[in-house]
């Protein structure tokens, strides 16, 4: 109240995390863990809009990987935000934020010699390139751009009803953007085809990463 000085403290030191801590290197590395599986890790970033068939089509993906003996992780948005980052809300930094988390997940699931299946709507494109930056030349965007007015008709959650009444702030494609990707490696429109012959076409594709064929 009088602008008089009461109290004065001083900092003797102060912890900075990134110079204090350094990468602990293990004997047993990502390339033996992948030797061990016989498969080469991959992430399988599938983005796209809510209801685009995203999170369908990498369950029956790895359905179809593990069928041929594969060793995979599915990561799906709901599921994470049940969990790991359910602090986190749906303002842009939540956003950016939970998506880095996913891409350190991935990559972690990477370094065990797994294929990680992440199924997430990642609407930015600085985001989706930060995951890529993370993880590496495992990285595969998978962008199944299924059109809003169809997501929006197959509304299976009826979150487009909710979000059209406005009572979802931020919601992607109505009240939040969505950042089309610019060169993704594998492109797919789920209103184009069956469940089975889209689950073959990204089967197809993701063959030449993985340098195996598939039935």
């Amino acid at each position: 109240m009088t602008n008089v000085t009461a109290n004065c403290e001083s900092i003797h030191h102060s912890l900075h995390s990134s110079a204090n801590i350094v990468w602990q290197e293990t004997d047993i590395t990502r390339e033996i863990r992948s030797q061990q599986k016989g498969q080469q890790p991959l992430t399988l970033w599938f983005t796209g809009l809510s209801g685009s068939g995203k999170s369908t089509l990498a369950n029956e993906v790895e359905k179809r990987l593990l069928f041929n003996g594969n060793h995979t992780m599915l990561l799906d948005g709901d599921n994470i935000r049940l969990g790991l980052n359910k602090n986190l809300g749906f303002e842009e930094s939540d956003r950016v934020e939970n998506i880095r988390r996913v891409a350190e997940a991935a990559k972690l699931m990477n370094d065990a010699g797994l294929i990680t299946l992440a199924s997430f709507i990642s609407p930015y494109e600085k985001d989706r390139q930060n995951a890529r930056d993370i993880i590496g030349k495992e990285y595969i965007e998978i962008y199944v751009s299924t059109p809003l007015a169809e997501c929006e008709r197959r509304d299976v959650k009826g979150l487009y009803k909710k979000a059209r009444r406005g009572e979802i702030p931020n919601f992607t494609g109505i009240s939040s953007l969505y950042e089309v990707p610019k060169n993704p490696e594998i492109e797919i429109d789920t209103s184009q085809y069956s469940l089975e012959d889209a689950t073959n076409y990204v089967m197809k594709k993701i063959a030449q990463y993985l340098k195996r064929d598939y039935k």
